[in-house]
């Protein structure tokens, strides 16, 4: 599983994961689409902004490999602001690579966008 170094490991001050420590030695959890209702959370929504804001400051338009980044996390994204970037694709793999669909995120999280790109 690859580690990617530099990137946050969750919100400060909160229990919202980013990263994980260690493989799960029960297998990988497979990364699936999550709705993300109008009723969330606003610190639901401020991890989701947090988390989208690293990934595109520390990946850009870049494909990048999953790792040890937080399948939870990245299952609030997937499917519309992350997006698979091979085919075939296998969401229970460490090592299954992504890339953001900029299109899409610049809707969902104007705010990472400000001050310029990645």
């Amino acid at each position: 599983m690859l580690k990617h170094r530099g990137f946050p490991g969750r919100l400060p001050g909160t229990d919202y994961h980013f990263t994980l420590r260690r493989f799960n030695p029960r297998g990988v959890t497979p990364l699936t689409r999550r709705e993300r209702f109008k009723d969330r959370k606003p610190a639901d929504r401020r991890a989701d902004a947090a988390f989208f804001q690293a990934l595109w400051a520390h990946f850009g338009t870049e494909p990048f490999v999953r790792g040890n980044l937080d399948a939870g996390r990245l299952s609030w994204l997937f499917g519309r602001e992350v997006l698979p970037a091979t085919d075939p694709f296998d969401p229970a793999d460490y090592d299954a690579v992504l890339v953001i669909n900029e299109a899409v995120a610049r809707q969902s999280f104007p705010e990472a966008f400000e001050g310029g790109s990645a």
